[in-house]
């Protein structure tokens, strides 16, 4: 099982990444990059036992930069792992 802290701070990373990306912020922030937003946003997780990191770390990334991405259904189901 993952531990519900782990999760909750995953969920707290992704929204706070998802709503500070804009498509511009690499030009307007030199040397940012989403990929290490998403490395972030996996790190509470990448080690755990049944957490495939490039999966989740394929769908972060979605979620930080597709405005209309779900992000219902990934807190969901993140939440129901940890139960």
């Amino acid at each position: 099982m993952i531990d519900r802290a782990d999760v909750e701070e995953l969920i707290f990373r992704v929204a706070q990444c998802a709503f500070r990306y804009h498509p511009s912020r690499s030009t307007t922030e030199p040397g940012y990059t989403v990929e290490e937003d998403v490395a972030w946003c996996v790190e509470p997780l990448s080690r755990k036992e049944g957490v495939d990191a490039e999966a989740l770390a394929r769908s972060i990334q979605l979620l930080i930069t597709d405005p209309t991405a779900d992000r219902r259904a990934f807190i969901a189901e993140w939440e129901r792992r940890a139960q």
